[in-house]
């Protein structure tokens, strides 16, 4: 299938995910005019009504006013006064919880356009910041020539994966392997650059042994004892060794969506959480952001660009092998990938046991 041509929609996107990092109005499906509560800035700045995720919404006990048949969607509040950017940043915020213990009442309002909220949820987490908007606010000397607008379709454009392609190629040896080679990927509009490393010789009638690592910044080059991440790495680098090694080869997909594809800041937010007691999935539901965001349907596009059609899966996780089943890879068989806890990282295994039904 020949890679689509660049997409009007898709570079909206692309400069929505940038109004959202700079604190730039945006705004999703025509509808109302959006400021990220995180980035937001202007003297004075007011809103009537804020959007929130439908996670946060249940940390603030507003559960009970979303909209009563999709219980998943985003939440519009109103409070007795307007929102300023303090007051917001307080309701998007979990770690200005206890600075600001009293918030509300709010009173929930009907939202007009729920795919469009979606998006703008989707689009906070894609940038990187929080899931919480001021709506309509009063920004002086802003024009509505300064909006960035975007629309659900425009995001679908950006996310398509044929706009994926092979950048470049290169043999690597590493500390693992020798005969080893890396491959970059890219896509227009998007700044993330995935990377596969391939070990061995390809073999296209031998399903290679496979590994999807999620970018770990801490893990993987910090040395974080907080997860299972850089050891886990470091395993599947020696396993598709000894896999070359007999003959077979192997691949690791590099896939650049931190913190399960909520980004850096937000992940480090979550271990702060973490370490005030909350497991790893109720900390991001704090936060108002998704146990699990990463962009399976990427993977499976690196996999087809490489020749690859069935897969070995080192994962413990049967979710991820779903997940991949669900976007038309094959794999034939689920290989164990477990590693010894340590005193720093032994409740978040469990919670991935207890919570996210890891086979560990």
């Amino acid at each position: 299938m020949s890679e689509p041509l660049p997409s009007a929609g898709a570079r909206r996107v692309a400069l929505a995910l940038d109004a959202l990092r700079h604190g730039w109005l945006v705004q999703v499906a025509g509808g109302d005019v959006l400021l990220p509560a995180e980035t937001g800035f202007a003297a004075g700045v007011t809103a009537p009504r804020m959007l929130i995720s439908a996670a946060r919404a249940v940390t603030l006990k507003l559960a009970n006013q979303r909209e009563a048949a999709v219980p998943e969607a985003p939440v519009l509040i109103r409070a007795a006064e307007p929102f300023d950017l303090e007051t917001a940043r307080a309701v998007a915020d979990p770690a200005l919880d206890l600075a600001h213990p009293m918030k509300g009442p709010f009173a929930a309002q009907h939202i007009d356009d729920l795919e469009a909220a979606r998006t703008a949820m989707e689009l906070a987490r894609l940038a990187g910041i929080l899931p919480a908007f001021l709506v309509e606010p009063e920004v002086h000397g802003a024009t509505q020539g300064e909006v960035q607008a975007v629309s659900p379709a425009d995001l679908a454009e950006w996310k398509d994966t044929r706009r994926l392609a092979i950048a470049s190629r290169a043999h690597l040896p590493v500390a693992a392997a020798e005969n080893a080679e890396i491959v970059a990927f890219r896509a227009l509009d998007d700044l993330r650059e995935h990377v596969a490393l391939v070990i061995g010789t390809q073999d296209g009638d031998r399903p290679p042994l496979v590994r999807l690592h999620s970018e770990c910044l801490t893990g993987d080059i910090l040395g974080s004892l907080k997860c299972d991440c850089g050891p886990q790495l470091d395993a599947a680098l020696r396993a598709m060794a000894n896999e070359a090694q007999t003959g077979g080869w192997g691949v690791l997909l590099y896939l650049r969506q931190e913190g399960r594809g909520i980004g850096l800041v937000n992940k480090l937010r979550a271990y702060r959480l973490q370490d005030l007691g909350y497991d790893t999935v109720d900390a991001n539901n704090r936060l108002g952001l998704p146990t699990e965001a990463r962009d399976f349907p990427v993977a499976a596009r690196m996999l087809d660009l490489l020749g690859v059609r069935a897969i070995r899966l080192m994962t413990n996780n049967p979710a991820k092998v779903s997940a991949l089943q669900g976007v038309g890879v094959e794999v034939i068989e689920r290989v164990p990938h477990q590693l010894p806890p340590n005193p720093h990282n032994a409740r978040y295994l469990d919670t991935k046991r207890d919570r996210t039904g890891h086979l560990l």
